[in-house]
């Protein structure tokens, strides 16, 4: 009996999938290595660089917004007011359906759909 007829998805794929990276990554390594491959690494490096910078960038703007949220005292979190938004419109619903005559339809468009 042969250990490939027995259960399930076989090996085939895993060994195709082996040898397809190390194409592509031996691919990669040639070009770079190649003899232009210098102007190629020299505009990888400037690209990865640029990159780099603008993940930096982001990463201050997402830490000046989280200190604005923090320092806006007035206003109540995002989660807490999406909370009160959800009760009250569990609320007119309670409403709408004990009442279902006397509600009017401005009140409904407003309702979220959940």
């Amino acid at each position: 009996m042969s250990e490939r007829g027995g259960g399930g998805g076989g090996g085939g794929g895993s060994a195709l999938g082996s040898f397809l990276l190390g194409l592509g990554v031996g691919a990669v390594v040639g070009f770079l290595f190649a003899p232009e491959g210098e102007a190629t690494r020299g505009k990888l490096e400037r690209k990865l660089r640029g990159l780099r910078d603008l993940a930096s960038e982001k990463v201050d703007e997402l830490g000046q917004l989280l200190e604005a949220e923090d320092d806006a005292e007035g206003a109540p979190p995002a989660r807490e007011a999406l909370a009160r938004r959800l009760s009250e419109a569990k609320r007119r619903r309670r409403g709408a359906k004990a009442l279902p005559g006397q509600v009017a339809d401005s009140e409904q468009e407003d309702e979220p759909v959940a």
